[in-house]
């Protein structure tokens, strides 16, 4: 009886316990391993696959959620069969989406250093003012599994709006977020906060670029957890140190890692106009203490008049009607329509 023949595997990077535990349970399967958690370098590749490659290879199983990396037109026309992981890094990629976000728009990596080298001294009313996703809106490019995750997770922190763009329209996804579709440009244009989480195309390829970034706001924070090739990190720097955009936050880059010296590592990632942000604050303490020193019964106002986006508008109504704008609310006789 002729023996039979094992199917040879190859692994090229050390994998979880359970991994292995489940190849070496496959009594049709001969494993060997590359047991390290750097690249495995191309002789002792060509070592390890030898029996496996060329006409001998029947499948390629890569532990990704994308599959870029892979030659799909040579893999197609030799009829090799392929597994990736679309589902499991789901959850964990917009976890990780909204912390970047978090960490970047509160501007976590400059305080932690500035405790660290004592930049902390006395309280300053503008110091290391960040953003809020409150009343905010958020652009995401990619509402795919992991888009949807990402809006997901930051619908409860009160983001007002929602946008959207990719290759078509998704209203059934779209309709849990009340999200809506817009070009890219639009998309550029509206966000406070944008995530990218498309996949890496052709078309996707150098998207996020200097036209992009003009046409974001000047206080727009940039996620990519996407791909590093879907971003210019050229323009994206300029933009960044320019003052363009207040801020980015990369999970992923061109390449990876980057460079220790690579100019985006330079950079505080933040411009000029992340004290915005503390000017909410600002006109309700001067609100609130010219109504106090007026002799009104609430010392912080409650008007709309206060809030932040209707501010500059409602003072210069009242002060043409010939109204104190400082006392001016929906309580009393004000027909200011800056004030609805």
């Amino acid at each position: 009886m002729r023996p039979v023949r094992l199917m040879k595997v190859f692994v090229t990077r050390r994998i979880p316990a359970e991994g292995r535990v489940a190849l070496a349970r496959a009594a049709d399967c001969e494993v060997e391993q590359w047991d390290s958690d750097e690249p495995i370098p191309a002789k002792e590749l060509e070592r390890g696959v030898a029996g496996a490659h060329g006409a001998n290879l029947k499948v390629i199983s890569t532990m990704s959620v994308g599959f870029d990396h892979l030659a799909l037109d040579e893999i197609k026309k030799r009829g090799i069969r392929v597994g990736y992981t679309p589902d499991v890094l789901t959850d964990t990629t917009a976890e990780l989406a909204v912390s970047l976000l978090l960490t970047t728009c509160r501007r976590l990596p400059e305080a932690i250093e500035e405790v660290k080298n004592g930049g902390w001294t006395s309280w300053k009313p503008l110091w290391l003012c960040g953003y809020g996703l409150t009343q905010s809106t958020v652009g995401i490019i990619g509402l795919g599994r992991i888009g949807q995750a990402i809006a997901r997770r930051l619908k409860p922190f009160g983001v007002q709006r929602f946008l959207y763009t990719g290759r078509q329209p998704r209203p059934e996804e779209a309709a849990e977020f009340q999200a809506e579709f817009v070009s890219t440009p639009e998309l550029a244009a509206q966000s406070d906060f944008i995530i990218v989480a498309c996949s890496l195309t052709p078309a996707t390829e150098g998207l996020c670029n200097k036209d992009f970034f003009q046409k974001m706001k000047e206080t727009a924070v940039f996620i990519n957890i996407s791909r590093g090739d879907v971003v210019n990190q050229d323009d994206l720097y300029q933009a960044l140190a320019s003052g363009k955009i207040a801020a980015a936050g990369l999970d992923v880059t061109s390449p990876e890692p980057l460079p220790t010296n690579h100019p985006l590592l330079t950079l505080k990632n933040c411009g000029p106009g992340i004290q915005l942000r503390a000017l909410g604050l600002l006109q309700k303490a001067v609100l609130g203490l010219r109504r106090g020193q007026l002799g009104h019964k609430a010392a912080v106002p409650t008007a709309a008049s206060a809030k932040s986006k209707h501010w500059a508008a409602a003072m210069s109504y009242c002060r043409q009607e010939g109204k104190d704008p400082i006392i001016c609310d929906e309580k009393r006789p004000c027909s200011s329509k800056q004030h609805s």
